[in-house]
């Protein structure tokens, strides 16, 4: 896997505190949730991001490489 970006949507607000966790990714707030926009690495840097999703409590809507 190359680098892509993808973007994420995450039911849920993230707090204040905890925002430092995705610093590599853009976080737009929405009335559903989160919108979160970024660079991923690998596979790897994928998963981890996801799995901050969860140890957060935020459900994961979507999660998509984006167009370039």
């Amino acid at each position: 896997m190359t680098s892509r970006t993808y973007e994420f949507r995450v039911d849920g607000q993230l707090p204040a505190e905890e925002r430092e966790t995705f610093a590599d990714l853009r976080i737009e707030e929405v009335p559903a949730g989160l919108i979160l926009r970024g660079e991923v690495m690998d596979e790897s840097h994928l998963y981890g991001i996801i799995a901050r999703f969860e140890t957060l409590g935020l459900a994961i809507v979507s999660a998509a490489p984006v167009r370039d």
